[in-house]
């Protein structure tokens, strides 16, 4: 395919404030009006019955397909449901053929008529002579023959034109919604409660990562768009609510890579009187119910990989996979630095738990494909987690992992005010950001009394990619955080 030079741009440009022009000269509204009592494309063809002849149809969308044949002009129409063809002959239109003729791709209409079929056997609107409705003129040339959007870039930058110039686009974020949605009502019908806690926080508190920073003018104070809601959420438990959840944004000052945008969306989930065993029984049985739903067969194919939800998921521990896949035993730390220099690994100035779990994500995950459980992970990376009573180096903590990517991670949450504060205290060498921020407020709802709970959260963006089979993170968020484009000549 070719691409149009900078001069057939701006004369496909031309043309169409031409058509504009001559739109309002026929005293039509180039941007229309409301117009209402339309039927989904798909509900019109799959509702057409062959031998009735009195069946009549309203639909608008865009036009992402135009032949022009003389005295007919064949339409491809498509709204948010699909496609149905527009039939449009200079026989039916009467007065109304001159707008016809006008009509170009991309532009948005209103069609209304007798349904049929055509010889080809195409179940098309044949457009009454008053029932064509101009509603938007497309002043900017669609990509060639609407075969779709190819360039990468411009698809993200250009999401509105994205997902009308490629159905499979608009079929993935019409599920990611439809996932979602079976999420809340997993969630309520276990009486879980949804709600809301502040995304700008006095402390960026409840999770490793650096945040963003903004100014409150009034106050005259610096506030944090928040890395986690975890604290506000476990003040709920002490308040009394006992199982809620949340499906926030969150925002980390990080990289960018095919799994990472800054913003993105966690679903977090807290149960009084559970653990993280809990925990994992409801993440297993979610994320089982999301895939039952929205996923034939109980598998997927993410890049070249095939991936089986079937049940029950494995549940092993960190150590055992650590020596699986390293042969590295967690006690022996010259062996774990020793493998680290030999994965490339700048150990030196890193605390040895933070050295075992960089060695852990370069020699284990990648091998997680099928959904594993990984549980008890060293204490010294879990500030927030309750340590195993039978051996208080580990925490209950698992994360989930599916396709290499950490999809899930979950505790039993610490609820005893004196620990929680000492772990606040402790500073961990080799991590970019303090593992935690002292929150004194929260330590002051611990006082209270917060019930044994366990806690839950899902990346949402992560999770719908492997379900939809996405490479990119990109590709599942609607904006995704790009680098403004230069201007030519910079």
């Amino acid at each position: 395919m070719t691409l149009a030079t900078e001069e057939d741009t701006s004369k496909f440009e031309r043309q169409r404030q031409e058509k504009l022009d001559q739109l309002r000269e026929l005293g039509i509204d180039p941007y229309g009006t409301i117009y209402d009592g339309t039927e989904p494309a798909e509900n019109i063809k799959r509702r057409f019955k062959d031998d009735d002849g009195t069946q009549q149809a309203k639909c608008a969308g865009r036009i992402v397909l135009l032949r022009d044949i003389g005295k007919l002009i064949f339409i491809t129409l498509r709204d948010r449901s699909g496609t149905v063809q527009v039939g449009l002959s200079k026989n039916l239109l009467g007065r109304q053929w001159q707008l016809a003729k006008l009509l170009e791709l991309g532009d948005i209409i209103g069609a209304a008529g007798k349904l049929g079929r055509t010889q080809t056997g195409e179940i098309t609107i044949w457009v009454a002579e008053d029932g064509l409705t101009f509603l938007s003129k497309c002043l900017y040339q669609p990509p060639e023959k609407f075969h779709g959007l190819a360039d990468v870039d411009k698809r993200y930058r250009q999401r509105f034109v994205d997902l009308w110039a490629n159905p499979e686009v608009m079929e993935r974020f019409k599920k990611r919604s439809a996932i979602v949605a079976t999420i809340r009502e997993f969630l309520s019908s276990r009486g879980f409660l949804e709600v809301e806690t502040p995304m700008m926080q006095t402390i960026a508190g409840g999770a490793a990562a650096k945040p963003f920073v903004t100014h409150h003018n009034s106050l005259n104070m610096d506030l944090f768009l928040r890395i986690s809601p975890e604290l506000f959420l476990k003040r709920l438990l002490v308040g009394g609510m006992e199982k809620v959840f949340e499906i926030n944004r969150n925002f980390r000052n990080e990289g960018l890579s095919r799994q990472h945008n800054p913003e993105f969306t966690m679903l977090e989930v807290y149960q009084a009187y559970g653990d993280y065993n809990v925990m994992m029984n409801l993440t297993e049985e979610l994320i089982s119910r999301c895939v039952g739903q929205h996923c034939a067969g109980g598998q997927v194919q993410f890049d070249d990989l095939r991936v089986d939800f079937s049940r029950p998921w494995p549940r092993l521990k960190y150590t055992e996979l650590l020596r699986e896949h390293s042969n590295c035993d967690i006690d022996n730390i010259d062996s774990i630095r020793t493998k680290a220099r030999q994965l490339d690994l700048d150990e030196a100035d890193m605390d040895d738990a933070v050295v075992v779990n960089e060695v852990f994500e370069a020699a284990v995950e990648d091998n997680l494909i099928d959904p594993v459980f990984v549980i008890d992970y060293p204490a010294a990376l879990c500030p927030l987690a309750k340590r195993r009573k039978d051996d208080p180096r580990f925490a209950e903590r698992f994360e989930l992992f599916v396709a290499g990517m950490e999809l899930a991670n979950a505790y039993t949450e610490l609820n005893d005010p004196v620990e929680q504060y000492d772990n606040f205290l402790t500073q961990l060498r080799g991590q970019e950001e303090s593992i935690t921020k002292m929150d004194t407020n929260y330590i002051a709802a611990l006082k209270y009394g917060m019930p044994p709970a366990g806690g839950l959260g899902i990346g949402i963006d992560r999770l719908i990619m492997v379900l939809t089979g996405a490479a990119s993170i990109r590709d599942v968020v609607l904006f995704p955080l790009l680098k403004p484009k230069q201007v030519q000549g910079q």
